[in-house]
């Protein structure tokens, strides 16, 4: 029998790497007796963090799914990686889950992971839970975290709880919600409830005082009953924080020592009478604008957030039921593709081990197996019903590489690899680059990147060698130049002739016309590769026909496409063709183009050509005292700042480089700054490259044309 909609909790673990997110699913499974003994990161045998690569390096790096009966509660738990380069996995989580609970390293505060995880927070409106994590720790300060708490994400930040002796020594917490005191054994677990000393009675009273008035503010009912009473019973309490915190007005801050099982049950015992069910979440969005309410009686609606590929099993499907109940035997459509899914076999999770169920209700996580053709971000309904879920939206890659092409034998695997891990990985993107004639890998940073390789050559057996991926350089002009080029070719039977006068000159969007030419025809194409080429037809008096003018258009095309310099496409340019000859009999369509695109050549050549290099927008997120560090390290990379400016703690770096300086970035700015910065970067225009690295370049493209 599935769980009712109002008795499920959808929990998603978030926090910077470190702040012991894995150690706290391991509590809270065993403090609600899902499993007999705590796991250890160490030891390589907790629920959550289960695969080879994970033990090997005591990180999260993908999302694990894990669920707890509390009480009434069935409590689903996503414990999820704190790297910024495994973002697609939280971003997918908070998809589903209807809490976060964020928690803080006591010893480090707010981290820049914990700015970016709330950025993500923010744009799901997911309610919020914090915990202030590692209270054992000997620097944990935690006054300095709850102000930078505050100060970071609001007024609506409010504490639940604070230690009576932080440090090494911890083992006591003050709780203002039910005003009373819990000491814990060395062993953590079930505390010992005492009454709050004399000493502390006025603080947590205080505490206590805030957690009523937020309590009271959503409801005018209650704040009748406040004002005639002065407080609230604790059901009244309960219902008020229930209303505040489902609307975010209220962002509850508890404490714990994960690693001591102190302060767990406690949280496990809030989300159960406080947290929202999926039924107090505002209904679903729809693609076409519409929304949908969780309801178990309507029509089923079943959406996929994540998928896995298993060996001997295929493709391991993690689903959100967002209305109506799904059965084991049921069949859906898909709504992408109209292809129909019977799911056979549903399962409910803790990391590895799946348990059979046989259905599963609105509201409700789950598990499947064996589905066809659905995948990541797809809607499944049952037959009738037409409903998309608004999709994950994934952000844009940061890092990129190329492969160094496998033997021929490995070709086809290699395809059908990135095509799994794709699936399983809507971040991680292969292009095929026809221009740079190599496979690029996008992904979300080097430890991304890293994980891919691990998985190609320990998982499916793929050695692969990643190199750094060529640039897509362009090349311009900078003044006119004319050519005359005659083509004539003599041999055998009919003979070849064409002779092409042409001009090329930079071109900008609204330039004159050229005033010594009379120009009969213009077009002006935008190019598939960015920029415009400007043809213009200035035949005067017939001297070469008008129906040779597209042949030599395309000569002309045929050249930009692979320019003189480097090989990489031209833009900008205006050309003209002012005069010419022809012959009544050995003139033809490809005579007059190998004379274009020689008489192109050799006006290039005088134009003063330049080389453009893409340049990229890039903002970093980080502390003030590694400014100095990334500002030389930019430097080195012919980084033009465009400014700085503070964001919360956090002090913002804007600044252009090219692409060619950024390859490996990621891993430099996560070594110079301990993982303490975060970036993104963006396509922003094409800029001259220096004259020496111009002059490299092509030099290095002459060999090349001299080897082939």
């Amino acid at each position: 029998m599935g769980h009712d909609t109002n008795n499920v909790r959808n929990v998603c673990l978030l926090g910077h790497s470190g702040s012991g997110k894995t150690t706290m699913v391991e509590c809270m499974l065993f403090e609600a007796k899902a499993i007999k003994r705590r796991g250890d990161v160490n030891s390589q045998n907790t629920i959550s963090d289960y695969t080879a690569i994970e033990q090997e390096r005591q990180n999260s790096m993908f999302s694990s799914l894990m669920h707890a009966q509390w009480k009434d509660s069935k409590i689903n738990i996503i414990d999820t990686p704190g790297f910024d380069d495994f973002v697609g996995e939280v971003i997918s989580s908070l998809k589903v889950a209807d809490t976060a609970l964020i928690l803080i390293n006591a010893a480090n505060g707010v981290e820049v992971g914990t700015e970016i995880i709330w950025e993500h927070v923010e744009k799901n409106h997911t309610p919020t839970i914090f915990v202030i994590n590692q209270i054992d720790h000997d620097k944990a300060d935690y006054d300095t975290a709850l102000d930078q708490l505050k100060s970071r994400f609001g007024s609506n930040v409010i504490p639940i709880q604070y230690p009576l002796n932080q440090g090494a020594g911890f083992d006591t917490i003050v709780d203002a919600l039910r005003m009373t005191m819990y000491k814990f054994g060395t062993d953590g677990g079930k505390p010992e409830k005492i009454a709050i000393p004399e000493s502390e009675i006025e603080r947590a009273q205080q505490m206590h005082n805030a957690l009523v008035e937020v309590a009271a503010e959503n409801d005018e009912s209650l704040m009748e009953k406040f004002f005639e009473n002065g407080t609230l019973n604790e059901d009244e309490l309960a219902e008020g924080l229930r209303m505040a915190i489902a609307q975010r007005e209220f962002y509850p801050v508890f404490i714990s020592s994960s690693k001591h099982n102190m302060g767990s049950g406690r949280i496990m015992g809030f989300i159960n009478d406080i947290a929202p069910s999926p039924a107090d979440r505002p209904e679903a969005k729809l693609e076409d604008e519409q929304t949908l309410l969780c309801d178990p009686k309507a029509p089923t609606t079943i959406f996929i957030y994540k998928t896995i590929s298993e060996p001997q099993i295929g493709n391991v499907s993690y689903f959100k039921v967002y209305s109506g109940v799904l059965k084991s035997g049921d069949e859906l459509l898909n709504a992408h593709n109209s292809t129909t899914e019977r799911f056979n076999q549903l399962f409910v999770a803790n990391g590895k081990i799946r348990e059979a169920a046989d259905e599963i209700r609105a509201g409700d996580i789950g598990v499947t197996v064996k589905l066809k053709d659905s995948h990541t971000n797809q809607t499944l309904n049952t037959k009738g019903t037409d409903r998309k879920i608004d999709p994950i939206h994934f952000p844009e890659p940061r890092i990129r590489t190329a492969v160094k092409p496998p033997s021929k034998g490995d070709l086809e695997k290699m395809a059908k690899v990135f095509h799994i891990i794709q699936e399983e990985d809507p971040t991680f993107i292969v292009e095929h680059s026809k221009e740079l004639k190599q496979t690029i890998l996008h992904g979300q940073g080097q430890l991304h990147l890293d994980l891919i390789k691990y998985r190609l050559e320990k998982v499916y057996n793929l050695n692969m060698e990643f190199i750094q991926p060529k640039i897509s350089y362009r090349e311009t002009i900078t003044k006119t130049a004319n050519d005359v080029y005659r083509h004539k070719k003599q041999s055998g039977g009919a003979g070849q002739f064409a002779e092409v006068h042409m001009r090329i000159e930079p071109y900008k969007e609204g330039m004159a016309d050229p005033q010594d030419l009379t120009v009969r025809k213009t077009s002006i194409d935008e190019l598939p590769w960015g920029g415009t080429l400007a043809f213009y037809w200035c035949i005067v008096g017939g001297s070469i026909d008008a129906k040779y003018s597209n042949a030599i258009k395309k000569g002309v095309m045929m050249k930009m496409k692979e320019g003189p310099l480097t090989g990489s496409p031209c833009r900008d340019i205006r050309v003209s063709i002012y005069d010419g000859k022809m012959h009544p009999v050995d003139s033809n369509d490809m005579a007059f183009q190998i004379a274009a695109t020689q008489a192109f050549k050799n006006c290039f050549q005088q134009a003063a050509p330049k080389l453009m290099e893409p340049i990229y927008e890039i903002e970093i997120l980080c502390p003030e005292e590694t400014m100095g560090d990334i500002m030389g390290d930019l430097q080195s990379r012919r980084a033009v700042i465009q400014g700085m400016d503070s964001d919360g703690h956090y002090q913002k770096i804007i600044a252009k480089v090219p692409l060619a300086e950024l390859h490996n970035y990621s891993s430099t700015l996560r070594s110079i700054t301990q993982g303490k910065a975060k970036f993104h970067q963006q396509f922003a225009e094409y800029a001259a490259v220096p004259f020496d690295i111009q002059k490299s370049l092509t030099e290095a493209y002459k060999e090349e044309l001299a080897d082939a």
